[in-house]
């Protein structure tokens, strides 16, 4: 039985080896022509590949060295400032990638300017505010001392849900859509304050606070709190904050960090006497 083609019987010798010639000619061609198209094939896919790897770079290193976005309005300072009835001092807001202005009295006030760093995860923070709380605010009522509120997020891996800078990013919502209710909403976030290691309050549990304080303009509250609209502030105040030389502690910066014109209260955050005897001292 044969297994080549009928037509080659008619073919003399020397035909049938120039026919097998130009048969593995052409084999020869085809198979050059395969190497060239994977080569192809393989050279473009490196190009795309390194052209994504350099992509994926590029977008780390902007989003690593992005300049941290606007502040709140009313927290020109990384903080508001919450002086007689309650009510905030309004100012502009930080731009972005911008510095924070550090808050002046005016001239020829007598008030005791009080500056507090906060984070709402931080459990002494709420022993400040237990015991010192009422104090402040009749200070404040008075006219005697002004309270500057600056809130931090250095606790974010003591909840699984980075309470401390979701907390901070919600003080910037109301200080800039609510300002004259911060007082009551930082009050109130320390009551039944959720213990380190959890997940915190979740943002509708935050917003519920916020109500409760009487906020205006709560559906912009919440939509800012949804969307995180002052996350990079607080992480940009955080950090600011942490390298202050003015803030630091015997070991480094710390919440709550309480001065009172200029000065660092150093005393017992549940000892109301010894606050209320520094702040006449300063």
């Amino acid at each position: 039985m044969s297994t080549g083609n009928p037509g080659d019987a008619r073919l003399s010798k020397n035909e049938r080896r120039e026919a097998g010639r130009e048969h593995a000619r052409l084999l020869r061609e085809a198979e050059k022509k395969k190497q060239r198209r994977n080569r192809v094939l393989i050279q473009s896919g490196l190009v795309v590949g390194t052209l994504a790897i350099i992509t994926a770079v590029v977008l780390i290193i902007v989003s690593v060295n992005k300049p941290a976005g606007p502040g709140p309005l009313n927290m020109l300072s990384d903080g508001i400032v919450i002086g007689q009835n309650l009510e905030a001092v309004p100012t502009a807001a930080i731009k972005a990638g911008g510095q924070p202005v550090e808050t002046v009295p005016a001239a020829g006030s007598t008030a005791k300017a009080i500056q507090i760093w906060v984070d709402y995860q931080c459990p002494i923070c709420e022993s400040f505010e237990s015991t010192n709380g009422s104090q402040i605010e009749s200070l404040v009522k008075a006219g005697d001392a002004t309270i500057e509120i600056h809130p931090v997020a250095i606790l974010d891996r003591a909840s699984s849900t980075k309470y401390s800078t979701r907390a901070a990013n919600a003080a910037g919502c109301v200080a800039n859509y609510s300002p004259d209710q911060f007082f009551a909403f930082n009050a109130a976030m320390y009551v039944d304050q959720p213990a380190e290691g959890g997940a915190g309050r979740t943002d509708a549990e935050i917003l519920a606070i916020a109500k409760a304080a009487g906020v205006q303009k709560s559906d912009s509250i919440a939509d800012c709190i949804k969307d995180q609209r002052f996350a990079s502030w607080a992480t940009a105040a955080t950090k600011r904050a942490v390298a202050n030389p003015d803030l630091q502690g015997t070991q480094g910066f710390g919440t709550p960090t309480v001065l009172v014109n200029g000065k660092q209260y150093g005393g017992a955050v549940d000892d109301a006497a010894a606050f209320a005897a520094f702040v006449a001292a300063s």
